[in-house]
């Protein structure tokens, strides 16, 4: 079990050791919005590439579209600083730049200005970084199926896509016009991007180049390549055409394994709102790790097994009644790339929500009990060691916490609003609302203050902003219960059941002593009811 668990606790341990970093120069380079970057709009991104397996290399260019918003000079872009540049062309001119870090800062003999629309193309080659721990630490993995043919991947969540191709690598811009992924690869193998396949092509070179196109605004760290000896299979269910490619060998498993993708849809559809890439359809994707929420090709590697990797991370069986890399992943398509973080500090917003929508599916599968008991097994894997929001500017996300406190904090706060009906209406509404935007945390906290009718702030707060957990503190005084908050959020407020000899009551206290009129004998008497609310 400790060994299977191991890749999930290391992206735990190292937002840890993330979070005791000085921070640097290179942070606020890559974290930071700077006029460089505020400066213009990406509008488009049209990448063409060819990855040579044998030397582990990239050698293309990315042609960037964008619009000016403020008269400039200069505008920062990204490429990992291993990677070589060769050329950055405006209207067949080269452009002067200065790389400091993995910044690449361009120069224009003349300023661009305010409202015109530039395009720019940005010539590089390389070898990219090979992730150690893929997808928990940001690169390319090289392995060979079992067939001995090349078996390739990439994930650059946190770490950043100009780990392989130039862009703007910010959460806070997204190619608000899509994107073409052309990736030439040897003739023997396929690639699979995001979007569309718009064709191939034999280059007469002993490389075929793979075709793909996004219509959507996509992250930059959702961009993928997926190269192997690859099947295709797939149906339109219900209006939304659905796509799968797996590895040859595992035809027959992908088939069985991948119908889980419809029900998944059915529950989401009716949680969350419509997919929200239906112009680009969606496909799930074999890959050589174990996963990532690659927008429209959701990248899978759970071994065709139940769980994660055969492990139920409740610890109460009923996380072994889902495959939850198809569920998970597939949830980040509403919140993650749909409903998309500014800065990765706030990545909460993707992943306390896709957490979440693991309890959704079982809810919409098996019910409100077996949905709430996997819920609340999971509070076993909350550490409580960071604040889960991370430090803004620096390109660093918070505590691993944002993963299952981020989840539990949802499921306390349906029940302090305390009727489904409305809760059900307030999730959609909200995945409604902030499709294909980019927020910040002040952001959702408003939009569920407004919708809820409540104050819910102070819930927030202590939760992500602290490591503390609410305690609730009772005490009898002449047989009447007095009871407040012990809380790091200084006007902390939340309701709570109870009961009394079995009897359900709630009650409102905040962090300071209230005498109420309820008779009580003895705290014996009492359960505080933990399974509806995230206390200590």
């Amino acid at each position: 079990m400790k060994s299977k668990l191991h890749f999930l606790l290391l992206f735990i341990i190292t937002s840890q050791l993330f979070a005791q970093e000085t921070t640097t120069r290179k942070d606020t380079l890559k974290g930071g919005l700077r006029f460089e970057r505020t400066c213009f709009d990406v509008l488009r991104y049209d990448l063409n590439i060819k990855i040579n397996p044998d030397e582990k290399s990239i050698v293309g260019f990315n042609e960037i579209t964008f619009k000016v918003l403020l008269n400039t000079t200069k505008i920062q872009l990204d490429l990992f600083e291993n990677m070589q540049i060769d050329s950055i062309v405006l209207n067949s001119k080269k452009l002067n730049y200065k790389r400091e870090f993995d910044a690449v800062f361009v120069n224009f003999e003349a300023a661009l200005t305010k409202d015109s629309e530039q395009k720019i193309r940005f010539y590089y080659s390389g070898k990219p970084l090979i992730a150690k721990h893929a997808p928990w630490d940001g690169g390319f993995v090289f392995k060979k199926d079992a067939n001995n043919k090349d078996f390739i991947g990439v994930a650059v969540q946190g770490t950043g896509a100009s780990l392989w191709f130039p862009c703007k690598d910010s959460q806070s811009d997204e190619p608000d016009f899509g994107a073409t992924i052309k990736v030439a690869v040897p003739n023997s193998l396929m690639n699979v991007s995001n979007g569309r396949l718009l064709g191939n092509q034999d280059l007469k070179n002993g490389y075929t180049r793979w075709d793909w196109e996004v219509k959507n605004p996509i992250n930059s760290y959702d961009i993928t390549v997926n190269i192997g000896d690859y099947i295709h299979f797939g149906e339109k269910y219900k209006g939304l055409d659905l796509d799968f490619y797996a590895l040859r060998e595992n035809e027959a498993k992908a088939k069985t394994q991948f119908e889980e993708v419809k029900p998944m849809m059915d529950c989401f559809q009716s949680k969350f709102g419509d997919y929200p890439f239906k112009e680009d359809g969606y496909k799930l994707v074999e890959t050589s790790y174990l996963g990532m929420e690659h927008q429209s090709a959701v990248a899978y590697g759970n071994k065709y097994g139940k769980g994660y990797l055969g492990n139920d991370l409740s610890g109460t069986g009923i996380g072994l009644l889902f495959d939850f890399i198809i569920i998970h992943e597939s949830g980040h398509e509403w919140f993650g790339n749909s409903v998309t973080s500014k800065d990765i500090a706030d990545m909460w917003i993707h992943e306390g929500f896709t957490c979440y929508s693991e309890s959704v599916f079982l809810e919409c599968q098996y019910g409100l009990e077996k949905a709430q008991i996997y819920c609340n097994g999971l509070k076993k894997n909350i550490r409580n060691n960071e604040p889960i929001i991370g430090k803004y500017g620096v390109n660093k996300e918070g505590s691993g916490d944002m993963y299952y406190k981020g989840a539990l904090m949802l499921n306390t706060i349906r029940h302090i609003i305390n009727k489904d009906e409305k809760w059900w209406k307030i999730i959609l509404d909200y995945s409604n609302t902030f499709k294909h935007k980019i927020i910040d945390t002040e952001t959702v906290v408003s939009f569920f203050n407004n919708a809820s009718g409540m104050n819910l702030t102070p819930v927030f707060n202590q939760y992500l902003r602290f490591t503390t957990i609410p305690k609730l503190d009772l005490e009898i005084v002449k047989n009447k219960l007095s009871y407040r908050w012990k809380a790091s959020e200084s006007n902390f407020i939340m309701p709570i059941d109870i009961t009394i000899k079995g009897n359900k009551i709630r009650i409102q206290p905040t962090t300071t002593w209230t005498k109420s009129k309820l008779s009580v004998k003895s705290l014996s008497e009492i359960e505080i009811l933990k399974n509806d609310f995230l206390v200590d």
